[in-house]
This record gives C-alpha cells, sequence and structure tokens, in this order.
C-alpha cells in the first residue's frame, strides 16, 4: 500500500511540473504560480517520506500489507535531503567566512564589503542579515550615480531576504532535481527575484541609471557562484533583456507576503492524515 501512495504521490508530482509553461502577466501572478509548482511537489514528497516513517514497516493500511522497503526508501530519501542541507549549510559558510576576510568601507553613507578583484560584481553575501560586497574593479568603474543604483539594487535583495529564502529553495532544487522542470522553473525565480530588486531600486534612484549600471555589470563574467548570494548581473542574456525592458517601462508593484497565497500549500500536508488509517 505504501508503494502505491509513493507512486501516486511522484505522479501528481510529475503531472504537475508538466503543466508548466512559461507565465505571462505581471509580477505577483508570475511568481504565484512559480512558486507553486517549484516548491509544491518537493514539499508533498516531504509529507509522504515523513507519514511513511511515522508508520513505519510493519502493519496494514486500507487492509493491504505494508512492507519494509518503502519505509528503507522514505528514510533514504529524509536522509539523502538531511546531507544535502548539511552541505549547502556548510558551503554558504564557508561563503559567509570568505566575504568577512574582506576590507569594509562606507560608500555612499553604507558599509560595504570591498573584494579585491578588477572584475565587476556587486551581490549580497549572506543569510538573514547579508553584507553588501562590492568589487575595487565595479567601484573604479562606475560614477557615484551608478554605484548608488548598485547600492539601492543590492539593498533591494536585503529588504526581501533573499539570500536567505532562496538558500532554502536552492536546498529543495538539490532534493528534487530530477522532477521536470525543476531547472526552469529556477531559473524563473532567479529573474523574478531579480525583478523585484530592480522595482525596489527603481523606486529610489532613477531606473535608466540602473538599467545602465546592470549592462556594465553583466557584460564581464561572473566572478564566482557563491552560497547565499545574490548578485546584481546574475542573468542570463535573454533574461537580462527582461529587465531592461521592465525598468524602461511603467514600474510594476510587487505585493508584499500575503498569507492567503499559501492557502493551497496545505494540500501537500494531506499524506500526514493516512496516518491515522495505518494499523
Amino acid at each position: 500500500m505504501h508503494l502505491l501512495m509513493i507512486c501516486a504521490v511522484i505522479t501528481v508530482c510529475c503531472w504537475l511540473r508538466f503543466s508548466w509553461q512559461q507565465p505571462q502577466g505581471n509580477w505577483a501572478v508570475r511568481w504565484q504560480r512559480t512558486l507553486f509548482l517549484f516548491l509544491f511537489p518537493p514539499l508533498l514528497i516531504l509529507m509522504t517520506a515523513i507519514a511513511l516513517l511515522c508508520m513505519g514497516s510493519q502493519g496494514q493500511m486500507g487492509g493491504l500489507q505494508t512492507g519494509w522497503f518503502s519505509y528503507v526508501l522514505a528514510l533514504s530519501y529524509l536522509i539523502f535531503s538531511g546531507i544535502l542541507g548539511i552541505k549547502l549549510l556548510w558551503e554558504g559558510w564557508q561563503s559567509v567566512k570568505s566575504t568577512r576576510n574582506c576590507p569594509v568601507v562606507n560608500l555612499a553613507g553604507r558599509q560595504v564589503r570591498l573584494l579585491n578583484t578588477g572584475a565587476l560584481f556587486a551581490a549580497s553575501i549572506g543569510f538573514w542579515q547579508p553584507e553588501l560586497v562590492l568589487s575595487q574593479g565595479l567601484v573604479k568603474t562606475l560614477s557615484t550615480a551608478h554605484l548608488e543604483t548598485v547600492l539601492a539594487h543590492e539593498q533591494g535583495h536585503c529588504h526581501y531576504r533573499d539570500t536567505f529564502w532562496f538558500f532554502w529553495l536552492g536546498w529543495v532544487r538539490a532534493c528534487t532535481h530530477w522532477l521536470p522542470n525543476t531547472e526552469n522553473l529556477w531559473q524563473e525565480l532567479l529573474i523574478l527575484r531579480e525583478l523585484r530588486a530592480d522595482a525596489h531600486a527603481a523606486s529610489k534612484v532613477d531606473p535608466l541609471l540602473l538599467a545602465e549600471s546592470l549592462l556594465l555589470v553583466a557584460s564581464t563574467p561572473p566572478v564566482t557562484s557563491l552560497i547565499c548570494c545574490a548578485a546584481l548581473g546574475s542573468s542570463a542574456t535573454d533574461r537580462l533583456e527582461q529587465r531592461i525592458e521592465a525598468l524602461l517601462e511603467q514600474p510594476q508593484s510587487t505585493p508584499e507576503f500575503n498569507l492567503t497565497s499559501w492557502h493551497s500549500f496545505l494540500l501537500a500536508f494531506l499524506p500526514l492524515v493516512t496516518v491515522i488509517f495505518h494499523s
């Protein structure tokens, strides 16, 4: 019976993921649909594994005998997910440690870490309270006005705690990379994250100056790929065009957190209900 549960859940998850198409519409519509399709299937699988672990390897469910194979499968998945989480935490901590080795400077009234490289690099690095990191090459290349737009963009990432939330979304991505459209949904979430930070910055600085700064930073190869890092030029070329167009058009509002938009995620906890039918 437990194997039937596993097969049913995986079928539902694959069906949901295959239903994904490049979303259209404003930021809020794209964000809600993309986040649901990215997060709901892994959450459903996780709750199913926890339910199977709670029921154990012995007993009956719905008149059918349960066995050890599904129990071992669920336990292995949870252990595998835990190991991945620990690995990402360690890599994230290493990123934060390397960042703290950089000197602190006062730039435009804000304290930032100065990275010793000639490449153009700007990012927020950390967990709940990330630090702003700029490269020496960026500080020397951009004017004061352009630097202010870069700082405003990175401040947007800090405002929305993007490094913290995307660390956990990255863990979900690593645990269920085998599900259909995982990478497509991940890239969509990344561009939506950047669009949100751009919109936050555009409300404080000149959007045209921000677009110019974005083009300059994105024209150079990325310095590195770090865990817990939200970099200014982290978009592919086609996504960069989206960001430039969004900055040049009438800015869209990005709604704050709304609890009602999470109601649909409660369905992912249904597998836990099946524990009461196990004997």
